[in-house]
């Protein structure tokens, strides 16, 4: 059986230009970085929209995730290729991978399958250097902060009250607190800090929300990095920071373009983790894809809960997108580690499992109602699903009211995918989403708001540290922002063991930090971190290169 990379290097890619050509990309509005990759010209977002009527987004996410795998990105894939089968103009706008997963436990973010984005291990690894610009912006502005105290702290910035770390796309435990300024009086000033993953960064959040370059801007003056001695704000505008990182984010700003495994346009761009981000790749990209074709196909990171919540209650209020549809993606698998089976027992046929499972589906049913949107239940279909165990996932979403459709593109690409791309058209509707919350509420009742209605808990508990943290976010005028909440993607709960659908469960509130740049706030919950660690033995072990070709990726 072929691995992924086999089977990218299988296909022969469609020409860049023939690519841009499809989507009305004239010469100028593109520029190409390889034979099959090119940056898309944002100033196409200014221009009338050259085909007839209006784009529809379809949003895909999934249930709660499992160590078993879900595939929101081969759906994602496989239906945007469908729909194009079917003769629909279709692009698909997905995030950028992160170093850190790809090398750590979970692997590439370029599909799998029949149902792959290409090329594999160009946008796996480096791509195209967005995140290095984001890094690069980022760990600038760290270095002008520190260099500011050194050089007699005009502005009085306490470094004890200094907010602003630095970033590493890279899975590093050792480095989430380090002490910087060591080595004598010419290193810099001591002080605590510590690095967080590339894709928690603020600056990855500002440029995925950014309508323009000048929008970046505005968010990057209003950086919060820490505070004077007198408690006031300390902003990268202060530092002079801005026009440099804005320098630095120039062509990271421009969204990718390239193609599936059947040669569907893809739009690339971004890569905000869920889980401690927003979870969502950039506006522009999801703009620009519905700008350029009928149908858009876009993903939201981890369980609906996570990113799709975000997806709505930020992104989508703050860019002014909706969606016609909504795909929940369930696997059997799934299902039964929800229904109490172990990861080693998922072999076996158990429709009794799958149906104690199903309570995570009906939940996230639920949340997409909650939005006021339609949900399309696919299940992604694995090997050795059996009828039976299928059919008990058909059966429910029937009573519930809900489309369904079994989805086969890991195996069969777009033509497995043909029923869920029939059933996201038929029930494909235009209506104005419901935010959770509205933004003029107060903070601990927002984050209530996202922790009843879509975890399903009882309350919520803020330690001491929180409750400080909501006062100064109130006193500085940052209480009418949205949340970002920061918690496990394998529960409902804060508690990662607890799966299935959690009841009578509380979420713990241990810190809000105000990311004023990117226009929300951030709410870490339980032990949530936002630099993860690598497994006992990393993906990278397995990663190789032999005779000028990569080897071992996924």
């Amino acid at each position: 059986m072929q691995d992924d990379i086999e089977i990218a290097r299988s296909v022969t890619p469609r020409p860049i230009e023939e690519l841009a050509g499809e989507l009305g990309l004239a010469p100028e509005e593109w520029r190409p970085c390889d034979r099959h990759i090119a940056k898309i010209d944002p100033a196409i977002l200014g221009r009338p929209r050259q085909r007839p009527g209006a784009a529809r987004l379809v949003l895909v996410s999934a249930i709660t995730p499992t160590p078993a795998g879900e595939g929101k990105t081969t759906t994602s894939i496989g239906l945007a290729q469908a729909l194009a089968r079917l003769g629909e103009s279709t692009c698909l706008a997905l995030r950028e991978p992160s170093l850190g997963p790809a090398f750590g436990m979970k692997g590439g973010a370029t599909g799998g399958g029949r149902s792959q984005i290409l090329p594999m291990e160009k946008i796996n690894l480096h791509f195209t250097g967005d995140f290095h610009a984001i890094t690069s912006a980022h760990n600038l502005l760290a270095a002008l902060l520190d260099n500011h105290v050194y050089f007699g702290n005009k502005l009085g910035i306490d470094p004890r009250r200094i907010l602003w770390r630095r970033v590493l796309d890279m899975n590093d435990r050792a480095l989430r607190n380090v002490i910087v300024g060591l080595g004598g009086p010419k290193q810099g000033v001591p002080r605590e800090t510590g690095f967080d993953i590339t894709a928690a960064s603020e600056v990855m959040a500002m440029l995925c929300l950014a309508r323009d370059e000048d929008d970046l801007r505005v968010r990057i003056d209003r950086l919060l990095v820490g505070f004077t001695y007198d408690g006031e704000p300390v902003t990268a505008e202060k530092l002079g920071a801005s026009g440099a990182m804005l320098a630095l984010l120039h062509d990271a700003l421009w969204p990718n373009l390239v193609q599936t495994l059947e040669g569907t346009p893809a739009i690339v761009h971004g890569g905000p983790f869920a889980n401690i981000a927003h979870g969502c790749n950039s506006v522009v990209a999801t703009r620009a894809a519905l700008h350029l074709a009928d149908w858009a196909v876009t993903e939201a990171g981890f369980g609906f809960d996570l990113g799709a919540e975000k997806f709505f209650d930020i992104k989508c209020r703050a860019a002014g997108l909706d969606t016609a549809a909504v795909v929940l993606v369930a696997t059997v698998r799934a299902l039964k580690l929800h229904g109490g089976v172990s990861l080693k027992q998922l072999g076996p046929e158990d429709p009794t499992a799958v149906e104690r499972g199903l309570p995570n589906l009906e939940k996230h049913v639920e949340n997409i109602h909650a939005f006021g949107e339609t949900p399309v239940v696919a299940l992604n279909r694995f090997g050795d699903d059996s009828e039976a165990e299928i059919g008990v996932v058909r059966r429910r979403c029937d009573a519930l009211g809900v489309p369904f459709a079994v989805s086969d593109h890991f195996a069969a690409g777009g033509r497995g995918a043909e029923d869920l791309a029939r059933a996201v058209m038929d029930h494909a509707v235009s209506s104005a989403f419901h935010p959770l919350y509205e933004l003029d509420e107060p903070v601990a009742d927002k984050i209530l708001a996202v922790a009843r209605k879509m975890y399903g808990a009882r309350d919520v508990v803020f330690t001491r540290a929180a409750k400080r943290d909501l006062r100064d976010v109130q006193r500085l005028g940052y209480d009418g922002l949205p949340v970002c909440i920061a918690k496990t993607p394998a529960s409902l709960s804060d508690d990662p063991k607890r799966r299935g659908r959690p009841d009578d469960f509380e979420v713990t509130v241990r810190e809000i930090q105000i990311n004023a740049g990117a226009g929300f706030l951030v709410v870490l919950t339980g032990d949530i971190l936002r630099m993860p660690g690598l497994p006992r033995k990393p993906l990278a072990e397995a990663i190789d290169l032999r005779e000028g070709r990569i080897t071992g990726l996924r």
